[in-house]
């Protein structure tokens, strides 16, 4: 626990500008990110009294090991670079909402030369326009249904609209009239984005234009006694007016607006959002947080508007926001929305009628959500907290392994021989932290072996972190004056003119305001050369900088490593860790048959009951491993089955390799080919054609398959490989 009286600024080091502030935490990872109006006033309230200081804080500046700070022109920049920051560093003493599930959006891909209408979940995409978030997917279908009446939009896949163009037929919906079959031509593109527009439009809440029409043209149909044409209509105005009950009028003035409230506690937060458009509620969704700073309801609505809207451009951002709170700075917050959305932003509380009272039914839901959440939250903590208490109990560690590592081996006869590593915290999968390997030091099949390799690998990496953040040499003192900040920003600190100023631990870290973007921190040194051993994880990134703040690929240790296996492989696993002179770090093997708990140097293993929650633990953690390991495993192979002479050929993409397979055949019958033969497939140029012969040249051609049961030899036709 660090004394933050050994890392505060200063007097007069902080200046009293806008500006956003960072806490770091030992590591060099980016705790806590702040903005204020004035830093001075904002950073020196952090080193008072510990007594003093809310719990949350305290834990906070007592976890930090330094202090920096930006300094910006405005507020608005302030807000906007705090979001980057949260972000990008992911700090832990932030509040960070997170969806309690991933809300399906009606979705119109306006991208395609022919506008599908779809379900969509996740990242938002550009050139596709969202309604919702929805509750249920069946909820949109439900509504799609109706309106493909009057709006006959294409609704399916690209494997099957190519398919209908193949065939000149249709799918069932072209047939039923709920599509006006743009595949087989019976509409011009420019017609169908006509009618992808007005369905957009009626969605976005434009529709008594829509109605009137139909019931229009109904009454006129009826007067020139075309009778079904006017039942027909009839019944689309309906199928609208059902689409339209779907969600009820809240707000009579066709108000668009998002309406936000907060229900707490001491220890959580739950969030709901009303989108309301044209007057309806056209979607909903909800958040849960934990409260891990110091932050009132103003504040949680701040940090909500900033994850609501801080990818958000144009109509998505809404004309009134209406909240529970006004954040701290109300128009700061409010002139940034109105740059996102590009016009004026209402955002105030509501005082009186309709409003008021739909705010009163959001602020019931989010009651609700946190009650919830919190039953079910209850039951998983007990359930996680009892599972580690036991694994500690069995294997007799000191704490409850609050950091498991599992590793597995996988292979195919031993062929592509791969490695995972999973990392379970608190009981639940870190994703993020997963990490793959590739077996490097030799060919084959030898489990034992590439056990000891990964291990090693793993934590030498572990080892270099830990030189490099200075935890076990001290850093190197540097230069007096004005040589000790380092001219090497990194991050949003380093977009335009400002001046960043830390306050370390180290007296010769000290940061000054400067003029310019610059950065200050032991890193700053020289480059760091690269570690001999690397992981696949998952394409082989590079390594972050050390001091940019970013969670680091092995620089945290476990508490417990688990390996997927019996005594050979936990053997291998602990000589590994001995070599490298890790002694406070448990291992345990879980093998598969019985499922044993095998530890080191002991002759019998550990017998869990079948009922135990502990051993549950040890088997998902187990499993998920065996999992990650075989999908790494079984992509690999796939893409060696997949390879061709042809992926080595400089400048020649999937394109062009995919007409030269088209024109040619097969790779067999293109190594046959000459120069020239090459030269008129269109796109191959002269050069492209010399460097495909010389690459074909160089590779053997493939043996000839046999058909077994004839004996008779199969021409190759896939075209795919030789």
């Amino acid at each position: 626990m660090a004394d933050p009286s050994s890392y505060r600024p200063k007097p007069g080091q902080i200046p009293d500008s806008p500006g956003v502030y960072k806490f770091r935490d030992e590591h060099r990872r980016v705790i806590y990110v702040g903005k204020a109006k004035n830093l001075r006033q904002r950073v020196a309230n952090y080193f008072q009294d510990l007594a003093n200081l809310h719990p949350r804080t305290r834990t906070m500046v007592t976890t930090a090991a330094s202090v920096e700070w930006t300094v910006v022109s405005t507020e608005v920049e302030a807000l906007q670079l705090e979001y980057s920051w949260i972000k990008e560093f992911d700090p832990r003493f932030n509040v960070k909402y997170r969806d309690d599930k991933s809300y399906p959006y009606l979705a119109v891909t306006l991208n395609e030369e022919f506008p599908r209408v779809q379900v969509m979940r996740g990242a938002k995409k550009k050139g596709v326009r969202y309604f919702g978030p929805y509750g249920h997917a069946w909820a949109i279908r439900e509504t799609v249904d109706l309106m493909l009446r009057v709006f006959p939009v294409r609704t399916c896949s690209a494997g099957v609209f190519k398919n209908a163009a193949r065939t000149g037929r249709p799918c069932l919906l072209g047939y039923i009239g709920k599509c006006s079959a743009p595949c087989v031509g019976r509409v011009t593109p420019e017609e169908h984005r006509e009618l992808a527009e007005d369905f957009c439009d009626f969605m976005a809440g434009r529709t008594g234009t829509y109605i009137r029409r139909l019931e229009k043209d109904m009454m006129q149909a009826a007067e020139e006694m075309e009778y079904e044409r006017a039942a027909r209509l009839r019944d689309d105005a309906e199928a609208l007016k059902r689409a339209m009950e779907k969600s009820a009028v809240v707000l009579a003035d066709a108000t668009d607006a998002d309406l936000i409230a907060v229900a707490e506690d001491e220890l959580e937060a739950a969030l709901q959002i009303f989108h309301v458009r044209g007057g309806r509620v056209r979607g909903q969704r909800g958040w849960v947080t934990d409260k891990v700073e110091a932050v009132d309801t103003s504040g949680l609505v701040e940090h909500a508007l900033q994850q609501l809207y801080g990818e958000e451009r144009g109509d998505a951002v809404p004309k009134e926001v209406l909240v529970p709170a006004l954040p701290e700075d109300p128009e700061a917050v409010s002139q940034w929305l109105a740059d996102r959305r590009g016009s004026q932003v209402s955002l105030r509380i509501p005082q009186r009628g309709d409003k008021k009272d739909l705010m009163a039914t959001v602020q019931r839901n989010a009651q609700q959500a946190l009650g919830l959440h919190k039953t079910k939250r209850a039951s998983d903590l007990t359930t996680r907290s009892r599972a580690l208490e036991e694994i500690a109990e069995a294997l007799g560690l000191d704490t409850a392994p609050l950091r498991i590592e599992c590793y597995d081996i996988s292979h195919l006869q031993g062929d592509d021989v791969v490695a995972s590593m999973v990392v379970f915290e608190d009981g639940l999968a870190r994703k993020s932290e997963y990490r793959r390997f590739q077996i490097k030091g030799f060919e084959g099949q030898d489990d034992v072996r590439s056990m000891h390799e990964v291990i090693g690998r793993r934590f030498k990496r572990y080892l270099q972190d830990k030189e490099r953040t200075g935890e076990w040499e001290e850093a190197p003192e540097a230069a007096p004056g004005p040589a000790s900040v380092h001219a090497s920003a990194t991050g949003p600190a380093a977009t335009g003119p400002a001046a960043i100023g830390q306050a370390a631990a180290d007296p010769a870290a000290i940061g000054q305001a400067a003029a310019g973007p610059v950065s200050t921190g032991p890193a700053a040194t020289g480059p760091v050369p690269a570690p001999e051993l690397t992981a696949a994880s998952p394409d082989d990134e590079p390594e972050p900088r050390e001091d940019d703040g970013r969670p680091k690929r092995f620089a945290y240790p476990p508490q417990l490593v688990v390996v997927d296996g019996g005594q050979p492989q936990v053997a291998a696993a602990r000589r590994a860790l001995d070599e490298l002179g890790i002694d406070d770090i448990a291992v345990c093997g879980l093998a598969k048959r019985l499922e044993e708990v095998w530890l080191p140097d002991d002759d019998d293993p550990v017998v869990l009951p079948r009922s135990s929650e502990g051993l549950y633990l040890l088997q998902r953690v187990r499993d998920e491993a065996h999992r990650f390991a075989i999908t790494y495993q079984r992509a690999k192979r796939a893409k060696r089955i997949r390879s061709s002479p042809l992926d080595d050929v400089t400048g020649l993409g999937e394109t062009r390799k995919q007409a030269l397979i088209k024109h040619f055949g097969s790779v067999k019958k293109l190594r046959q080919a000459t120069i020239d033969e090459i030269c008129e497939v269109p796109g191959i140029g002269r050069r492209t054609a010399e460097s495909v012969v010389a690459a074909l040249a160089t590779t053997a051609p493939a043996a000839p398959a046999v058909n077994t049961a004839t004996g008779e030899i199969i021409e190759e036709d896939d075209g795919g490989s030789s």
